[in-house]
């Protein structure tokens, strides 16, 4: 019997491919739990068009997030932070630190896409990678500087 899996199907196969399977299988596993349909002409055409816009919408996904990639490709990042007497700093610069530093500046980054070579505990310039979807990453200079007080 051919289906057309509606829903990615681990050792079967990924959304809207069209699959033989035993009748059974359809019948009493993939089309109950809404997995499958049964392949006939009109859904057929539905899946051709579902798949053309879900490669539209990843494609436009894809150019949107290379477009932030070069926008902030390069990126020079200051934050202030307290400072004792020889130049310690009183809380590390962490990925949580960066990321609300980043959000700031118009950036939707989270903290988990930061790739921190070495945790920040001293003033100075330091290099980071953000990692995107698609395995595009950033490369963003951290520069820690003493905050003025007021």
């Amino acid at each position: 019997m051919k289906v057309i899996l509606l829903k990615d199907v681990e050792k079967l196969g990924k959304k809207y491919e069209i699959k033989t399977v035993k009748a059974g299988y359809a019948r009493n596993f993939l089309i109950p739990r809404g997995l499958a349909k049964i392949a006939d002409e009109k859904i057929l055409e539905w899946a051709k068009k579902q798949r053309e816009l879900e490669e539209k919408k990843a494609e436009e996904e894809l150019k949107k997030i290379g477009d932030l990639v070069s926008e902030i490709d390069g990126l020079e990042v200051e934050i202030p932070v307290k400072v004792g007497e020889k130049e310690q700093l009183f809380e590390k610069v962490t990925e949580q630190k960066i990321a609300v530093k980043l959000k700031e500046l118009g950036y939707d980054i989270k903290k988990d896409q930061i790739e921190m070579s070495q945790e920040i505990k001293e003033l100075g310039e330091f290099e980071m990678k953000i990692r995107f979807e698609h395995n595009l990453e950033a490369q963003i200079k951290v520069i820690v500087v003493e905050e003025k007080e007021e």
